[in-house]
């Protein structure tokens, strides 16, 4: 089946650390050192961590407090999203040097199609390589890339050789690769999946793949037929340079569940801040506001409020989202909260006559040897 497939080549570039590379990179004093983005105060929530403090444990979606018992010579810094934005531009030029073919994911990863590049280089791996080392030489940073024939397996594979390196899956080793690959290292597989999974005796991709569509069907749901052909290597997602942006969000989990409404009401205003700022970062605006509850046993709960009005103001956010929080009664105590924004005025629905431009994106689809 995978050998009806048209082969693309692409890469999906990963920065390493990327907020605290960018700190330490602006700040000499912090290089080598263990430092954490966020997570200060009382009930501060880290959002990255650099690799010298990950030796410790300490991680993103951590509360500062239990990140600096494990780390006591942990460093807090401050998020920088203005920095971060301007930074990621610089990348996303790179990126251009060698394909138009880009889908950025976030401001520090994304994907490339380089099946056929601007300098003609067959090997998606040389490519890959030369990326990596002008952003490390024109910016100071690292990256980890991964290399193959669809994005599943490029996103997968950037992730194996981290920090600053990369790992190709060539077309005639994608199968074996996804058999003897973790369940829990599957791009789409969660916590509370693989932990279900692991019930249900699926440990590795080759477990996984032993699995019926109709099994799958029934025990995962609408995942399941997604399970089922990325295990296979099947993915046929082309990358969308011009994939308009449907929402834009933020979310915490926290260290501990929260049952008082105040304290809810506090990280809501952390959040409701970081939302904002990637509006006005992004120069969007959006008019339905979603509250995002995960409760302790993991049920998922949202309330939305669409607004007669485009918004991007921090104030107008987190009232909105505390009219939300207490339109009804929580089910039970709260492990995650969420505050996203769509209906955004880059939407084309929202379109009017100030309409943006639109650019026709192109797909190649050849094949080549990696």
């Amino acid at each position: 089946m995978l050998n009806d497939l048209p082969i693309r080549k692409i890469i999906h570039v990963d920065m390493d650390a990327f907020y605290a590379s960018v700190a330490q990179m602006d700040n000499p004093e912090l290089r080598g050192k263990p430092i954490a983005v966020g997570g200060g105060g009382k009930r501060g929530v880290i959002s990255a961590a650099s690799y010298e403090a990950r030796k410790f444990g300490v991680k993103s979606a951590m509360s500062g407090r239990l990140a600096e018992k494990l780390c006591p010579d942990l460093i807090f810094v401050r998020s920088d999203f203005k920095r971060y934005s301007e930074i990621s531009k610089r990348i996303r030029k790179i990126f251009y040097d060698y394909t138009d073919l880009v889908e950025p994911l976030s401001l520090d990863e994304a994907y490339l199609d380089v099946t056929e590049n601007k300098i003609g280089l067959p090997s998606a791996t040389l490519i890959a390589q030369k990326i990596r080392a002008r952003i490390f030489d024109e910016i100071g940073l690292t990256a980890s890339a991964g290399i193959s024939i669809n994005k599943f397996i490029a996103k997968v594979a950037s992730d194996y050789n981290k920090p600053n390196g990369q790992k190709t899956v060539n077309p005639e080793d994608v199968l074996k690769f996804l058999e003897d690959l973790d369940i829990r290292k599957f791009y789409g597989v969660g916590k509370v999946t693989a932990e279900k999974m692991y019930q249900k005796g699926i440990f590795t991709g080759k477990d996984l793949k032993s699995k019926s569509i109709e099994y799958l069907d029934e025990n995962f749901g609408k995942s399941g037929r997604y399970y089922y052909y990325v295990v296979r290597g099947i993915h046929n997602s082309e990358v969308k340079p011009n994939r308009v942006r449907k929402s834009l969000a933020a979310e915490r989990t926290f260290s501990e569940n929260l049952s008082s409404e105040i304290f809810m009401l506090e990280k809501l205003d952390h959040i409701a801040e970081e939302v904002s700022k990637r509006l006005n970062t992004s120069k969007v605006a959006g008019k339905t506001i979603t509250l995002k509850i995960k409760y302790s046993d993991f049920t998922l709960q949202t309330r939305s409020k669409t607004l007669p009005y485009f918004i991007n103001d921090k104030a107008i956010i987190i009232d909105t989202a505390k009219d939300l929080l207490y339109q009804d009664k929580l089910n039970n105590s709260v492990r995650l909260l969420g505050i996203s924004l769509s209906n955004l005025n880059t939407d084309k629905s929202n379109v009017t006559k100030t309409s943006t431009n639109e650019k026709k994106s192109v797909s190649v689809q050849l094949k080549f040897d990696f």
